[in-house]
């Protein structure tokens, strides 16, 4: 039987957090769709003191800023771009245009297309999110999305140079020096100076996430984001500093990010409380890290590997690392997860930043029924039907008295049309 040791804020006090968020972004929004460059750049001064002559780069501003960045920052950029599009196109080249004679006569298929037009929006604020160029820009590009704009936010008044280098090496088509809720309506309604785009993607605070939420609908989006989460699985074989330090390493996302511990080892549970309250002391981001940890972590004591999967499919959380004897058991056997890190050897650092596997990734329970940001999640899986005549006969009898039963008179029609036309040709 699960046994909480630590229990993180319920589902109600969430929710309640939830509904002011909501409320202030239905009205910026609206504010947007009326008012547009200008309630644009009303909401940038507002919140990051950002006016210039235009929110976006220009191709002179583009190369001026990636020149000024340090070409170690570069190559870096490059090596966990080469890792991202090396594992995106294997990914792309797993999905294959069909098309299959189903019946003599009918031919069935389907194309992957990609969409036309893609908004990225890039995090900045205390963290500049350099990572999420290459997951979103990149990935798009990959998928063959033929226009790519992105979106940042100023860092405290400056143009954040690595990220601009990063979105500009993924192959971003339009660069904008723009956050928030004025980013994410800005791409997706569009206004006088940006064309909207047909798809939103990439991470971003409560407010940028619930922006997201609205316009879904108006536009595709990639997944709800929720603040980040981590669960460690670990068994008597782990330790307690790996552990601890796997779990603030997620944890100073935010002060509403859940980190969690699933072990069948008391002992450990209890060191590694011990070692997180220790890190704690000298973790540079311990002020987001330790208030995350207080509010939303959690230790659950199972008493088998069976009952672990059980609990950690219940929580569904984004990143599952795995630290156990035997990890592949967790892969042959957990179903609710964003991504799964299996072994001491890998990390959620590696996959955030730079081993070539997606970081944005499913939260709040959504893993028990969507995966993470990919190429595919770029491109329409497009049915369509071509058939002979004679072929087209045979169906339309079928189809005529399967669209009576349901009493689809003019659905009906169109099928005796057919049968009408290609069914006497011998006769």
């Amino acid at each position: 039987m699960a046994t909480f040791l630590k229990q993180g804020k319920n589902d109600q006090e969430v929710q309640e957090a939830d509904v002011k968020v909501k409320e202030a972004v239905s009205e910026v929004l609206k504010n947007i769709e009326e008012n547009g460059d200008e309630e644009v750049r009303k909401l940038s001064e507002k919140f990051d003191k950002w006016s210039p002559e235009q929110f976006r780069l220009t191709d002179e501003q583009i190369q001026n800023i990636v020149d000024s960045v340090p070409e170690q920052v570069l190559n870096d950029i490059k090596f966990a771009q080469e890792q991202i599009r090396n594992f995106a196109q294997h990914q792309k080249d797993a999905l294959k245009d069909i098309e299959v004679e189903t019946l003599p006569g009918v031919f069935l298929g389907h194309k992957n297309i990609p969409v036309n037009s893609v908004g990225c929006y890039i995090p900045g604020g205390r963290y500049p999110m350099v990572a999420s160029s290459h997951m979103s820009v990149l990935t798009a590009k990959v998928a063959g999305v033929k226009r790519v704009i992105a979106c940042t936010p100023p860092i405290k008044g400056e143009i954040p140079s690595a990220t601009v280098a990063a979105m500009h090496l993924a192959g971003a088509d339009e660069i904008f020096i723009l956050g928030g809720i004025q980013a994410m309506g800005a791409m997706a309604i569009g206004t006088e100076t940006i064309e909207p785009v047909d798809m939103l993607v990439g991470p971003g605070n409560a407010f940028v996430a619930e922006a997201k939420r609205q316009l879904y609908g108006r536009v595709g989006i990639d997944l709800f984001a929720g603040p980040t989460e981590v669960l460690v699985v670990a068994d008597e074989t782990a330790d307690a500093e790996m552990v601890a330090t796997d779990l603030l390493g997620q944890a100073e996302h935010g002060p509403n990010s859940p980190a969690a511990l699933i072990t069948t080892s008391e002992k450990l549970a209890k060191e590694t409380e011990k070692e997180i309250e220790r890190q704690l002391e000298t973790l540079p981001t311990a002020d987001v890290a330790g208030v995350a940890w207080q509010d939303y972590g959690s230790i659950i004591l199972v008493d088998s590997l069976e009952e672990a999967v059980v609990e950690a499919d219940k929580l569904a959380y984004e990143h599952v690392e795995i630290l156990t004897e035997d990890p592949n058991y967790f892969l042959e056997n957990m179903t609710n997860y964003g991504a799964l890190f299996l072994g001491p050897e890998t990390n959620v650092a590696y996959g955030d930043k730079v081993i070539g596997t997606n970081h944005t990734l499913p939260t709040k329970k959504a893993a028990r029924y969507t995966g993470g940001l990919w190429v595919g999640k770029f491109l329409k899986t497009c049915t369509y039907q071509r058939v002979t005549p004679e072929a087209s006969a045979t169906v339309g009898e079928y189809a005529s008295r399967l669209c009576d039963l349901e009493g689809f008179k003019g659905h009906q029609a169109q099928a005796d049309l057919r049968v009408e036309r290609y069914g006497k040709k011998d006769k």
